[in-house]
């Protein structure tokens, strides 16, 4: 039994010991335009800053009032 238990544990361990380790950085200086580029992009990435929050939790019935489609869209938008 106790056999089996350790085959077992050797077999699940195996794939752990077989990884290959993580690359060193050769140039340190590589390694740093790299962090300042990626920077930018994250600002990139985030978008446009919204002028003014979301109102999702707000009520918008009272658009329902306006005279045509067109103008009860524009101030629903808001909510969205």
């Amino acid at each position: 039994m106790k056999q089996l238990i350790f085959l077992v544990i050797g077999c699940l361990a195996m794939p752990a010991w077989g990884q290959a380790d993580k690359p060193v950085a050769k140039e340190p200086a590589k390694a740093e335009a790299v962090k300042a580029s990626a920077e930018p992009a994250k600002q990139a990435a985030a978008g446009p800053r919204m002028p003014h929050p979301r109102r999702w939790t707000e009520d918008a019935r009272h658009c329902l009032e306006l005279p045509s489609n067109t103008e009860i869209i524009k101030c629903a938008e808001e909510y969205l």
